[in-house]
């Protein structure tokens, strides 16, 4: 399920990005993806493509997946309004927004998991 009103557009120096066309509440569920999960086995050969930068570490060490839907097109901000969350056992992705939305503006996720942790990430973040 992806809410209607989102839509990918580029993103200054990040790309593309997630966006809405509609305003949306604070905890508004606007997405709900599966997943592919991706065995440990994988990771090392993973690492050395493009794929790298769109999979989210899943479950059990050095588990990934890749994440079906736009969730893999969500930027990283640590004044994020979106957080998602992570059903192992469906394995599916759920992004809600944690503060009103205006409409035309990006959507961010927190790359380290909750919508609010500022610890530094792996590359250079705003």
């Amino acid at each position: 399920m992806i809410l209607p009103s989102l839509f990918i557009a580029p993103s200054g120096e990040m790309g593309r990005g997630v966006y809405t066309a509609k305003k949306l509440p604070s905890g508004t569920v606007i997405e709900i993806s599966p997943v592919i999960v991706l065995p440990p086995a994988d990771r090392p050969v993973i690492d050395q493509t493009l794929l790298h930068d769109y999979i989210f570490e899943w479950g059990e060490a050095g588990q990934s997946c890749v994440a079906l839907g736009y969730i893999s097109m969500y930027n990283h901000s640590y004044a994020s309004n979106c957080t998602y969350d992570m059903d192992y056992e469906s394995q599916l992705m759920t992004i809600t927004t944690v503060r009103a939305v205006k409409a035309g503006e990006e959507l961010f996720i927190n790359y380290n998991g909750d919508w609010n942790n500022e610890k530094p990430l792996w590359f250079e973040a705003r």
